[in-house]
């Protein structure tokens, strides 16, 4: 049995050695999610646009901990992932056998049904590292973790996530064995409002799953 960890997979990888297929484009489950309408109230307008100004300002300058305490935090906080029958969990340890490779990892942020430990992962937030700090491949991590979601998933129903690099959110979807990436949203324009709406979207996409 072979082993990786997390973070030393690269997209590609993922693709040679599962036989996993990226769609560029005509992708329907990511064009209807990139086309959410979740409506957004007034209040909920002062505060994104708040938020967007501040990381305009300091995108450049916060560090990985600024970012995710200053920014993504309140975020995803008005998002509002709270429900009793899933809720957000952080830095949780997932592992996996997926054909031949044993694979483990910390996770970031997944939101899932759960009490103490997060068992079916619904939507996955990997918080990567500030604008002018990369080192590994974010798409690359995002989608192992995906793919454990993917072999404790007994509905097979698409598994969504989101990575971000500063201010920029790219959105993945993964369905069986086929996968789509957004192109960028940036966060510190007036994107902040579709990025909103994506994630509510999600919100309420795990609603439908769930015995509510």
């Amino acid at each position: 049995m072979k082993k990786r960890k997390f973070e030393d997979w690269e997209f590609e990888q993922i693709q040679k050695e599962f036989g996993y297929k990226r769609y560029y484009e005509g992708f329907a489950l990511l064009e209807s999610w990139q086309q959410a309408d979740e409506p957004i109230s007034e209040s909920e307008q002062q505060e994104l646009m708040s938020l967007s100004k501040e990381l305009f300002y300091n995108a450049e300058v916060w560090n990985e901990d600024e970012l995710k305490f200053l920014f993504i935090s309140p975020l995803v906080r008005l998002v509002n992932f709270r429900h009793a029958k899933y809720k957000i969990f952080t830095q949780r340890k997932f592992s996996a056998v997926i054909g031949e490779w044993a694979v483990n990892g910390i996770v970031d942020f997944v939101v899932a049904d759960g009490i103490q430990n997060p068992a079916q992962p619904f939507f996955f937030l990997h918080e990567y590292k500030q604008e002018r700090k990369r080192d590994n491949d974010p798409l690359g991590q995002l989608l192992i973790e995906m793919l454990v979601a993917q072999q404790q998933n007994e509905a097979h129903f698409p598994v969504y996530g989101c990575y971000v690099v500063g201010r920029n959110y790219f959105f993945v979807v993964l369905n069986e064995k086929e996968y789509a990436v957004s192109s960028e949203y940036d966060a510190s324009s007036s994107d902040i409002m579709s990025i909103f709406r994506i994630f509510r979207f999600v919100k309420r996409y795990i609603e439908t799953q769930i015995v509510v």
